[in-house]
């Protein structure tokens, strides 16, 4: 086994600092990389500090990972050494259950295992992520980066990316349909690359007028402040669908308002209390509420080709592994545009 350098939050809510973390040696089908580039993710922040239930300490984040590849095992053949390679949420699964059979590894029927705070498959080792030097994954779990993409920027689509592309894809965003973005943050200018990218008519829902600007340059064609309630009045009945990252408290019933008949509201985002909704925000006009979580592997990889053939990255701010807390406190604060990204040559300094 080999010994790594990496971040760790050694207990809830304590600052993240150097620790060392041993990563298994790989067998027949790992692939071990060289980590260049990770995301940092709000859920980061949820997950070092324990607000999403108990967690597993000494904690290493980090689930947006990309490097290059530098060994792999002798069944592997999927990439070889000097290939981009990426790391999701997501780095083993039963592989065995309906779930995994179609595709949809992250909802495994015997628990999938995650990046980090988790288990692997034997549900006794812990997994450590992406604030790290070196990872080994197996082959399945390896997403493969297509050339040409900023891999700063390409980081956030392992997770942010998917995030926002699996429910466009499950509600055939197309040319001409008019989409709702609510929220114009990590996710939410996704939501609006992606959106625009597929033709459709983007409108940001913000509770900040001042991001109007970045918006219409992400794409954007409109923008609407949902401080104002005339605003809920002037767009009832304009979208087909609406992409609604807040993870803040908010009130699901005005945005089904907005909805056409059959219509979606679709959560990415977590709030952290549940939020009510009237039967009749659904029944008037036979709209549906639903969420969606990341995506299978096929999905994610099939995402990083879309971006690579339309040149879509996120919007980054790199940052060294020593700014990590400083960081954390400034995604509490939204003052980051968009997406924070560790440069782990920072790691080896």
């Amino acid at each position: 086994m080999a010994k790594i350098p990496a971040y760790a939050a050694p207990a809830a809510g304590k600052p993240l600092a150097p620790f060392s973390i041993e990563r298994r040696d790989p067998g027949p089908l790992d692939v071990v990389i060289d980590i260049d580039f990770c995301g940092v993710c709000h859920s980061d922040v949820h997950q070092a500090r324990e607000e999403w239930g108990s967690a597993i300490f000494p904690m290493v984040p980090g689930h947006e990972i990309i490097g290059r590849v530098v060994g792999r095992g002798r069944g592997v053949t999927r990439v070889k050494e000097g290939d981009m390679a990426g790391v999701g949420c997501l780095v083993d699964s039963c592989r065995e259950c309906a779930s995994c059979r179609q595709d949809m590894e992250q909802f495994c029927e015997k628990g999938v295992a995650v990046t980090y705070n988790g288990t692997e498959m034997d549900r006794k080792t812990p997994t450590y992520g992406g604030y790290s030097t070196q990872i080994v994954v197996a082959e399945h779990f390896v997403l493969k980066i297509p050339n040409g993409l900023d891999p700063a920027g390409a980081a956030p689509l392992l997770c942010a990316g998917i995030t926002t592309y699996s429910p466009l894809r499950q509600w055939n965003c197309k040319q001409g349909d008019k989409v709702g973005v609510v929220g114009l943050g990590g996710l939410g200018h996704m939501a609006v690359k992606l959106a625009a990218s597929m033709g459709a008519e983007v409108t940001v829902l913000s509770t900040s007028s001042s991001k109007e600007a970045d918006a219409r340059r992400l794409g954007a064609q409109s923008f609407a402040v949902t401080k104002e309630e005339s605003t809920f009045e002037k767009l009832a009945g304009r979208f087909e669908l609406i992409i609604d990252t807040i993870s803040a408290p908010h009130d699901y019933n005005k945005y089904l308002g907005m909805l056409r008949p059959r219509g979606a509201l679709v959560l990415v985002g977590v709030p952290p209390e549940p939020s009510p909704v009237a039967a009749f925000s659904l029944i008037g006009g036979n709209k549906r509420l639903a969420g969606s979580m990341i995506g299978g592997l096929a999905e994610t990889q099939e995402m990083l080709d879309y971006c690579g053939e339309h040149g879509i990255v996120s919007d980054v701010e790199i940052i060294p592994i020593q700014k990590i807390n400083e960081a954390y406190e400034r995604m509490i604060r939204a003052d980051v545009r968009y997406r924070f990204v560790i440069d782990t040559a920072s790691l080896k300094s």
